[in-house]
């Protein structure tokens, strides 16, 4: 058993953030319809890199789903689309706003449908505002809501994140939105519709940044590696590559120079408190620096976590799938099971349950895998399916 068994979710979505949320609510037990466009199915379908012919950023995002190729462009596929809304818990999309109307498969078509949907939908700038008709990507996003202006290194060019955070956090508070109104409507009976901005998602993570700006009356910049309040917390060189060390107590500051051979650093005027070490960031960073040179990153990260000093390896993506934590945590799982593909190496769901744990249930499908599967269990016979195949409603 699993904590959403029994829900049952029409899947709108394509490419990242509405994917995103599905596959969230999938590991959690819900039956995931995914609800593809016809002819040609997600956009997504067509990213690479491609294994026996399948984009892997598709199987990525879409595993434990079932694959219905739908045309909503028709009266007949707008009537099924109805049929399926009576008997489900929830819907989620991600048009570009307006999108929805013009289908006429919006909340307010659906609700007359069934008054207990909950309908959600994730766009880049929500479905009000000035800006709520334009298209948005993960990168419009990141650079609007601040994040890139905070990133990198002091004086250089802003950065976007290493991932497509726009995007996967949509999708994880559209996830939360979801389980919310799950619990209202299982206490009033009432469903209701959600709006995910993606732009939002990403102003309400951007941490402490706002917070200074308010608090300081100053822009922050980027500040590289280091942390913007607390030192030493940055990455710095070892003999054969780098090592991140975050400290901001002074108790684990006094551990960190002994563990390194230099306790005197604790008694030096210029880093007596974190404020003091801010304040003197740069020549402790080189006196660290000067002595972490001195061994590898493993005999370092030996001495510094028999000290109980916070740090860590810089990993690659090699390096993490390996790594022993996360295989003690099986966040790394191999699921078989796809039409195409031997074998599928999936990060597991985070969400660790005690009772009711996550798992995956199925490899990503098959663009309309499960046409005639899921048609079959709204009630329609083989001789309609083949009539709505031929009639191109669905494939």
């Amino acid at each position: 058993m699993k904590v959403l068994d029994g829900i049952k979710v029409l899947d709108l979505t394509r490419i990242l953030s509405g994917p995103f949320c599905t596959m969230t609510l999938g590991d959690m037990g819900a039956d995931v319809i995914k609800i593809e466009a016809y002819p040609h199915g997600d956009d997504s379908r067509e990213n690479p890199p491609f294994v026996e012919g399948e984009s892997m950023y598709f199987v990525s995002l879409n595993r434990g789903k079932k694959s219905l190729v739908l045309n909503l462009s028709t009266d007949e596929g707008r009537e099924l689309f109805y049929k399926m809304a009576k008997e489900v818990d929830i819907i989620v999309e991600n048009f570009k706003p307006g999108t929805t109307q013009k289908l006429k498969i919006d909340y307010d078509v659906v609700k007359g449908h069934n008054p207990k949907i909950i309908y959600c939908s994730v766009s880049g700038f929500g479905q009000t505002g000035p800006y709520s008709r334009r298209p948005a990507y993960d990168s419009v996003v990141q650079a609007m809501s601040g994040i890139w202006s905070v990133t990198g290194h002091p004086g250089g060019v802003p950065t976007r994140t290493g991932t497509s955070i726009g995007d996967i956090f949509g999708g994880v508070f559209a996830a939360i939105g979801v389980l919310g109104a799950l619990y209202h409507r299982d206490r009033t009976g009432v469903g209701q519709y959600i709006d995910i901005s993606m732009l939002d998602c990403l102003v309400a993570v951007v941490e402490g940044q706002i917070a200074r700006y308010y608090g300081s009356g100053k822009v922050p910049v980027p500040v590289g590696n280091r942390h913007a309040t607390a030192t030493p917390f940055d990455l710095f060189d070892t003999k054969d590559g780098g090592i991140i060390i975050a400290v901001q107590k002074n108790s684990m500051f006094e551990s960190l120079c002994k563990a390194i051979g230099r306790p005197e650093l604790v008694g030096d005027p210029r880093f007596t408190s974190n404020s003091n070490r801010c304040d003197h960031q740069a020549e402790l960073k080189g006196i660290l620096t000067e002595v972490l040179t001195t061994k590898t990153t493993k005999e370092w990260m030996e001495i510094l976590i028999e000290a109980k000093v916070a740090c860590g390896p810089l990993n690659t993506i090699a390096d993490v799938v390996a790594d022993p934590q996360i295989q003690a945590r099986n966040m790394i799982v191999d699921v078989a099971g796809h039409p195409k593909i031997d074998v599928i190496h999936y990060p597991n769901s985070p969400i660790k349950y005690s009772e009711t744990p996550n798992e995956i249930a199925s490899p990503a499908p098959i663009l309309g895998q499960h046409t005639d599967e899921v048609l079959r269990r709204f009630g329609l016979s083989a001789d309609e399916i083949e009539r709505l195949k031929e009639k191109q409603v669905v494939s």
